[in-house]
């Protein structure tokens, strides 16, 4: 089962992602809300439309726009609609 892990802690864990671009996107009820903070950061991807970023948090240490997700995803990119994918030293195991 894919897994998305910070600093040894698992953040995410699902049977149900979605691969897109080499990402895992985890569904959004699989992941571990005490680990996630809103972020003001956004950027666009020509197919995908906007993504809203997503801070890392565990034991204190904060990885700031390392979680990103899709909400209103253009058609081409509907399956991963709220689906949250990682980067920045978050490892995706599966």
């Amino acid at each position: 089962m894919p897994k998305a892990s910070w600093k040894n802690t698992v953040i995410a864990e699902s049977d149900a992602t979605v691969v897109v671009d080499g990402n895992h996107y985890f569904p959004a009820d699989s992941i571990v809300a005490a680990h996630y903070t809103d972020s003001d950061h956004t950027s666009r991807c020509g197919w995908k439309g906007t993504a809203r970023y997503f801070n890392i948090v565990v034991d204190g240490e904060t990885n700031p726009n390392a979680a990103w997700s899709y909400a209103t995803p253009k058609p081409a990119a509907q399956e991963i609609a709220g689906y949250i994918a990682f980067w920045k030293g978050v490892v995706v195991q599966s």
